[in-house]
């Protein structure tokens, strides 16, 4: 593929890279028990019980491509969408998945709750106590002290973690800002 120009990165290398190209219809096939071509898997396993491979499995699986999103992106909400399953994912990824930003200025999910809007504060802290599964709450700010306020306001079971914040540092000092 380097002999016909192509790197890493570039569409037609990654569309035959061993993850995009093996790895993942791989996983598919195990758990819908179909080829990537949609004809049934051949065999058995043979795991305590055994059963025609073509079956599947109930489980699922979903997946994600890590990406570097630019510092605007990120700092105007434009990146949210892309890092939503990550915050699902440090919460536990059980339950449901904040996948938008939330009209209402928050939402709180199974195990995680995300607060865009510090002017409701006091409704997110409310329903965050009100589920007992909750282990993290993202808080959008750039405000230090609006930030420890909510932190404060939250059950103690509760992890606040400022939504950004060090991404955002982090960018600064590497670029010498």
């Amino acid at each position: 593929m380097r002999k016909e120009g192509l790197r890493p990165g570039d569409a037609d290398w990654e569309k035959l890279g061993i993850c995009d190209y093996i790895t993942k219809p791989r996983i598919a096939a195990a758990i819908n028990g179909k080829t990537p071509e949609g004809e049934d898997i051949k065999g058995e396993y043979k795991f305590t019980d055994e059963f025609p491979m073509a079956d599947g499995f109930e489980e699922n699986a979903e997946f994600f491509t890590l990406t570097y999103e630019a510092p605007v992106a990120v700092s105007h909400n434009l990146a949210f969408q892309r890092i939503a399953p990550l915050l699902w994912m440090r919460a536990g990824s059980e339950g449901r998945r904040i996948n938008e930003l939330p009209a209402a200025g928050w939402d709180v999910a199974d195990t995680y709750g995300l607060l865009v809007d510090l002017d409701r504060a006091a409704a997110f802290c409310d329903a965050a106590a009100a589920q007992p599964t909750l282990r993290i709450a993202y808080v959008v700010t750039d405000d230090d002290r609006r930030f420890q306020a909510v932190a404060r306001a939250l059950p103690d079971s509760v992890e606040p973690v400022r939504l950004y914040e060090s991404y955002l540092s982090n960018f600064r000092f590497s670029m010498g800002r």
